[in-house]
Formats: structure tokens, sequence, C-alpha cells
């Protein structure tokens, strides 16, 4: 029972703090443009 007491708000943060980077990467516009990388690479410049 201890360790569900300890565990449970430890994955609950961890959870929290993993939510928090994906929307800032989100709102950064990180997953904006997943088409053009890849064909960029095929590309001769």
């Amino acid at each position: 029972m201890n360790a569900i007491v300890f565990l449970v708000p430890v994955a609950l943060g961890l959870a929290g703090i993993f939510l928090y980077l994906f929307l800032r990467a989100v709102k950064d516009g990180q997953f904006d443009d997943l088409d053009d990388p890849p064909r960029r690479i095929l590309q001769d410049d």
C-alpha cells in the first residue's frame, strides 16, 4: 500500500511534465511540416 501511495503521485507528475512538454512543442510549431523534410533529403541542390 505504501508503494501505491508513493508511485501514483510520481506517475501523475511525470505524465503532467510530458503533457506540458508535448503541448509546448505543438505550440512552437515543431509538428507543422512533416512532409517536406523527407522530400528535401532526396532533392539535389
